[in-house]
């Protein structure tokens, strides 16, 4: 056998010595690298502690108008249906008109009497100036003769009787004069200066016939805004409708927002502008970026109708929560449907934008999006 060869005892235990190396060196790798690992994730969560405040407690809201009739009357024809899309201006539903009409007719029936009133008026102040004028007149002549009957009497040449009647004649004439002013001032304060428009009866009847218009005018009732009808089982024809009773919602189009309440304790960094991550149940599979719009100026106990009366013994505190509005900047590509639940997740490192306060939304295809300045 040469010098150097290996025989082949010390191959085979060369070959079994090789696995427990590599099983040494495994392990040795394992235990360094394992303490790396931890201290890795221990430094990921300590940087990110804080850093993202979420809340499932949110929903997604849209602006609702409630349409009320402005006049009482029964339903007449219902011209949309449930969840129909319609524009304002568009046709709801129709009052029955007849009564409005007939109101209409009798308004204008007043405008003619109104009319015939002030002509009659104005004669008569016409005529009554004529009396004061007669009255002036037999005043002067009763005047004379009282005058002649006191120079007679003081010459010896009439009684006293006469002196008296003649007297007593100015005293009715002086009553007549009186009379006849009077009344013409009675007759002028019906009357005011000016056309026929500006007198009182005739302007007060054109006021009249101008609601009676607009009560015939409001037997229409149109959408006031675009959006879709909602809650139409009270909109029946046959009902009657009373004055300010709401009949039907419209959800407004294009501009949808998620109202995310927040605990009080998770506001400490969060601030307008900062974005946020929006998961909707109802599509769980989308993933919708938005941003914080605006923050609440009260809790929603502060707003509810029977708000907390803390100042009472038996008081215990409870965590409030705050409204915090969240634009949508994404497109989700499905309806966006008011009251959806949603989770919010909002990253409070990253800086505020600074009109981010003044975001808006914008309709896109599939729901309606609010734009990120």
């Amino acid at each position: 056998m040469r010098e150097g060869a290996i025989t082949a005892a010390e191959a085979e235990a060369i070959a079994a010595a090789a696995p427990v190396k590599r099983r040494k060196g495994l392990r040795l790798a394992l235990m360094l690298s394992l303490p790396l690992l931890i201290a890795a994730v221990g430094l990921f969560l300590w940087l990110t502690s804080g850093r993202y405040v979420s809340t499932d407690n949110a929903y997604v809201q849209q602006d609702k108008v409630s349409v009320a009739a402005e006049i009482t009357g029964t339903v007449a024809e219902v011209a949309v249906h449930e969840n129909q899309k319609v524009r304002k201006g568009d046709l709801l539903f129709r009052i029955d008109p007849r009564p409005y009409r007939i109101a209409l007719e009798q308004a204008e029936a007043q405008i003619a009497d109104a009319r015939v009133q002030v002509s009659k008026l104005q004669a008569e102040t016409l005529g009554t100036g004529e009396d004061v004028a007669a009255a002036q007149s037999n005043l002067q002549f009763s005047q004379r003769a009282f005058d002649r009957q006191a120079e007679l009497l003081r010459r010896g040449f009439t009684t006293r009787a006469r002196y008296d009647e003649a007297q007593h004649a100015v005293q009715e004439a002086r009553d007549r004069l009186a009379s006849a002013e009077a009344n013409v001032q009675i007759k002028r304060s019906a009357l005011a200066e000016g056309p026929l428009a500006q007198q009182p009866a005739y302007a007060a009847a054109i006021a009249a016939r101008d609601k009676a218009l607009l009560d015939l005018k409001r037997t229409e009732v149109r959408a006031p805004i675009d959006g879709f009808v909602s809650q139409t089982e009270r909109l029946q024809e046959g009902n009657t409708v009373v004055t300010g009773l709401p009949m039907v919602t419209i959800v407004r189009s294009g501009n949808t927002w998620v109202e995310a309440n927040y605990k009080e304790t998770q506001l400490t960094k969060m601030a307008p502008g900062q974005p946020a991550e929006i998961h909707l149940d109802a599509y769980p599979s989308a993933k919708i970026r938005g941003h914080v719009m605006s923050i609440g100026r009260g809790t929603g106990s502060e707003f509810s109708v029977l708000p907390a009366q803390n100042a009472t013994g038996n008081w215990v505190k409870v965590t409030q929560r705050v409204p915090v509005r969240i634009a949508i900047d994404d497109n989700p590509g499905r309806p966006l449907l008011a009251g959806l639940s949603a989770k919010v997740k909002v990253d409070t490192k990253e800086a505020a934008a600074p009109s981010a306060s003044a975001g808006s939304a914008a309709s896109a295809p599939g729901g309606q999006l609010a734009s990120r300045h």
